[in-house]
């Protein structure tokens, strides 16, 4: 199956969830990761804001600031066509609605980051995923671009990469190109997977 045709697939799928049952799996997810070893031993963590029918993440993220860890958000830039990220710690006055809706850092009230350098975990949405970290995004790119800026050579940083998912995203198959990411460990309601590479 093609990229779009599993993307559409997945989206109908993951909308046909209750809003109930969103909640309840969201909230199995938040407490997986929260005792996932690589997440708790991270200082920065870059995360995400939810849109749509995924993983509500208002509910880690809450968590997570509670532990006093520091908090990166992305804001699409769309002068590059690829993300900024800022650090957040009042989401409640530092972000606002942005591209498709999504709440995202307000430049004027965050502290830039230059570079993934300074984050230890990240968080990365997806429509779809396989037990072996092939991811599916929205179709943009946006992260893949992110993580290659980071280049490869003997001083690049790469933060753990991780991924929430509900299980009904799991798939066993995603065409994957040369630029796409694979993350290390997949969150769903029912398990955490450690990808195999």
């Amino acid at each position: 199956m093609t990229k779009p045709g599993i993307r559409k697939r997945l989206l109908a799928l993951r909308e046909q969830l209750s809003p109930e049952v969103r909640s309840a799996c969201s909230t199995a997810i938040s407490a997986r990761i929260a005792k996932l070893e690589i997440y708790r031993q991270a200082d920065a963590v870059l995360g995400y804001m939810n849109f749509g029918a995924e993983f509500a993440s208002e509910l880690w993220i809450r968590q997570l600031l509670a532990e006093g860890k520091r908090l990166a958000l992305p804001r699409v830039n769309r002068y590059t066509n690829q993300l900024d990220l800022y650090w957040v710690d009042d989401p409640e006055n530092q972000l606002e609605p942005g591209l498709w809706g999504i709440r995202e850092p307000v430049v004027e009230r965050c502290e830039r980051l230059d570079a993934l350098n300074e984050v230890e975990f990240a968080l990365l949405p997806g429509v779809a995923f396989t037990r072996e970290g092939a991811r599916l995004g929205y179709g943009g790119g946006f992260y893949d671009k992110l993580l290659a800026r980071q280049g490869s050579g003997r001083d690049a940083h790469r933060p753990a990469l991780a991924a929430a998912a509900f299980a009904l995203q799991i798939v066993e198959q995603i065409p994957q190109e040369t630029t796409d990411v694979k993350v290390e460990w997949l969150i769903t309601e029912q398990e955490t997977i450690v990808c195999s590479k």
